[in-house]
Order: structure tokens, then sequence, then C-alpha cells
């Protein structure tokens, strides 16, 4: 179920003068915003100038993220092709420019789970959700001056595999981290080749926002035990720190931006295989086809 709000509030994020208004003009659509890096970073935007578009899956935290950037809100699931369609008319109806998409939705389950549309859960919120969102977005996009796609992926990206055929991980026996790195792979790949197919009107790039603390590990208890020790909190980043590269790529020049990964501040060039055009190709028919896009 969709739900939008809009309020009329003014952003609470304090940033230095000289940062402040370098977004001005500029609308930004974060997703997966209702807690953790997407909530710093719907934060970190609207203190730059930019007009903030929350959407989360929690309607209260939401709602409340919305209200302390003076955004808008809206509520989807992005484990149900429905509700990203529904949030993507929505969308296309209350917001007439959209200049930066944060593809930050993410889950990371640690055993198979269906969706209602029957696909693996973590690649269909990972990645198929976005690539649907992405695309049903893609004319408002590609109507503003600079269009920017930001897909939040992992370092583990490079581990990744992916079997374009078996995008669900069905055959044989499923592994929930080759799972989740096939996930973040096909993010990259999915911002690879949004960059080849459209060079002239959009630029997109993927990230590592670090090994953040945040409710992305809420189903591994050990995981967020270690992560909040003393020592775990000095070798793990905040969602404040983990949005940080976020806030660096947005405000990049976009010629700087294509052909690399983003491991926190740190542009690197694409791996191999995330930069195949072959392979970016045959994921997008695929994607295409999965979700009917």
């Amino acid at each position: 179920m969709i739900r939008g709000h809009f309020s009329g509030l003014g952003a609470a994020s304090s940033v230095t003068s000289m940062e402040r208004g370098e977004l001005e003009g500029l609308t930004a659509v974060v997703t997966g915003a209702s807690s953790g890096v997407g909530a710093a970073a719907a934060r970190r935007l609207a203190a730059l100038g930019a007009s903030v578009v929350v959407v989360g899956r929690a309607v209260a935290a939401t709602r409340a993220v919305a209200d302390e950037v003076g955004g808008a809100a809206f509520t989807a699931d992005f484990a149900r092709f429905s509700e990203v369609r529904e949030l993507a008319e929505h969308l296309m109806a209350r917001v007439p420019r959209m200049d930066i998409l944060v593809n930050n939705a993410g889950v990371a389950s640690p055993k198979r789970e269906t969706t209602s549309d029957g696909h693996e859960l973590t690649m269909q919120v990972n990645f198929l959700s976005p690539f649907l969102l992405t695309s049903l977005l893609w004319e408002r996009l590609s109507q503003a001056p600079s269009a920017l796609v930001v897909n939040t992926s992992s370092s583990l990206y490079r581990y990744g595999k992916i079997d374009v055929d078996d995008l669900d991980k069905s055959r044989g026996r499923y592994c929930h981290v080759g799972s989740y790195n096939a996930s973040k792979l096909a993010g990259v790949v999915h911002a690879a080749e949004i960059n080849r197919r459209a060079p002239d009107t959009m630029t997109a790039v993927a990230f590592h926002p670090g090994t953040v603390r945040s409710a992305l590990d809420r189903k591994y208890p050990l995981v967020t035990a270690a992560k909040a020790s003393l020592i775990g909190r000095r070798l793990t980043q905040s969602p404040e720190e983990g949005a940080e590269p976020i806030v660096k790529i947005v405000t990049a020049d976009r010629a700087t931006l294509r052909d690399v990964f983003y491991n926190r501040l740190k542009p690197e060039p694409l791996r191999s295989t995330a930069a195949d055009p072959e392979l970016g190709a045959r994921l997008w028919e695929r994607a295409e086809l999965l979700t009917r896009a």
C-alpha cells in the first residue's frame, strides 16, 4: 500500500556555509530512507538545498524523516513489484522534477525467502525492484539537465557471480552470502549499463557505504552485537558516515563518475565483470522480462 505525505518543514541537518545551497533547485528521490544510510542521506541532501522525496517501507518512520527534511514521504515494499509500480505512478504524478535517484533500499536475508512475485527476496529487493523503479522513472529523469542515478552496493560485488538465466539462485544449494553478493554486482552492472544506454542524458554510479551499523543487520543478532561492541564501532561506520559517499557523488563533476565504483569515498575502476557490456545487455533484458518494465 502506497501512502504519500508532503511536509512544509525545513531541513534540520547542519552543513557548512560553503556547502549549503549546492543542490538548490534539484530534487532527489531516496529509497530505503526511513532509517540508516538512506535517512542520513536524505538529511544531508536536504541540508545542501535539495528537495528530498523520502521513500521507505515503515509509514511512521518514513514520515518522520520527511517531516525532518521538509520533504515528501512515500511508502512502498520493494518485495512487491505492484507497490513499486504504484510508487512510480505516484512519483510521476506528484514530483514534476527528478534530478537524483538514490536506489538505497536493500535487504540481506539469512535464508532463502521467496516473494509474492516468485523471486528470491534479496535479488528482488536489492536489484529487480530498483531496476523496475528506475525504468518507470526513466522519462522523468531524462528530462533533468543532468540526471544522476546512485545505486547503493557493496565492495562484496567483486565476489558476486551472476547467472542471467537463474537470478533467483534456484539451481543447486542456496547460499545467502552468494545471493547478496550477486545482487550487489547486479546493481553495479545496472549502473554501468545506464551509462551506456543514456550517455547524453543520465549518469549512474554504484558505491560501497562501508560496514555500516544499520537495520540491515536486524536478522543477524550476532553481527549486530559485534558491530555494537567497542572494537566493532571502531571498525564500522555510522549511518551518517555511510551516507558520505552519496554526498561526494552528487556534488562531483558528472564526467568523473562514469565507469567507476566508489569504495567509500574513493573512486575505483570497475572490475571487468561489472564493466562487461555483454553481461550488462543480457542482465538488462532479463530484468525487463522478469519485472515487465
